[in-house]
């Protein structure tokens, strides 16, 4: 299996590699390994889903 770096990671999604860490962290990147203090991704792993946002926006902008 390939792997990814939090910079890497950040990258391809977009956000910052802290984000990363934090989703590694709580394990919501299924897949996720911790060796020697360095996180390891999947390459095919999926972006977390971001739970902060409850309402769509889409719907936010529609009103």
């Amino acid at each position: 299996m390939d792997y990814m770096t939090l910079k890497e990671a950040s990258e391809k999604w977009g956000i910052l590699s802290r984000q990363v860490n934090y989703y590694c962290v709580e394990d919501r990147i299924p897949g996720a390994v911790k060796i020697a203090g360095v996180w390891l991704i999947p390459k095919d792993a999926e972006k977390a889903i971001d739970e902060r946002r409850k309402v769509d926006r889409d719907l936010k902008n529609d009103c």
